[in-house]
């Protein structure tokens, strides 16, 4: 039985980033940057979105493990989504270029596993994702040089808590309150505390 709070949270975070992200995307300075904004945003709200459907309405079984393939794929696409702005206007060169392409291809790799193995073990996901999201250790030198080092801390700080809710829904632990708050809405929680520092990692230096 699902603890009585799953999903909560994420309902009400979907509708705060797309308010959010609609604001990236009309306050973007030109193309390129509102391009950015809008990619980031829509994997943002998709990513609360699925999350929300997918853990608060009882799905019949078939259309469940559907909603369960898009739920986990939006991680991946967050992640990448996450990385756009900053490779798009912040990063310069080469690097830009590979990160792009490499969060990108991940995502979809991601994705794909998301798709095809639908009853994977937990540490799969988790452990894709977070290989994927710490890519950016390889960005730092140009982040903190291009955007400084208030860009850098929020997002190495988001990083960690992403990284200590893969961790929690890999282990299912912590598990404080299993009928009302257990390990996968500790796990949601860590998702959006990370997400908003990212989000003002975003609004502040990169846009």
């Amino acid at each position: 039985m699902k603890p009585k709070l799953r999903g909560v949270s994420h309902q009400y975070a979907f509708f705060v980033a797309v308010i959010a992200g609609a604001l990236l995307v009309v306050l973007a300075p030109g193309g390129e940057a509102r391009l950015a904004a809008a990619i980031y945003a829509f994997t943002l709200a998709g990513l609360f979105g699925a999350s929300a459907l997918y853990h608060t309405v009882e799905w019949q079984p078939r259309a469940r493990m559907w909603m369960r393939r898009l739920d986990h794929s939006m991680i991946f696409l967050l992640i990448a989504g996450t990385y756009t702005p900053f490779a798009l206007l912040v990063m310069q060169g080469t690097l830009a270029t590979v990160i792009l392409i490499v969060v990108w291809a991940g995502a979809i790799g991601g994705v794909i596993v998301s798709m095809l193995w639908v009853r994977s073990p937990k540490w799969v996901a988790a452990v894709i994702a977070i290989s994927l999201g710490w890519v950016a250790v390889a960005a730092m030198p140009q982040i903190a040089d291009y955007a400084g080092f208030a860009a850098l801390a929020l997002l190495l700080v988001g990083g960690l808590l992403y990284t200590f809710g893969g961790i929690t829904y890999a282990r299912h632990k912590p598990d404080p309150w299993p009928k009302t708050f257990g390990y996968h809405e500790v796990f949601h929680a860590l998702v959006i505390g990370a997400a908003a520092l990212h989000y003002a990692a975003v609004a502040a230096f990169a846009l």
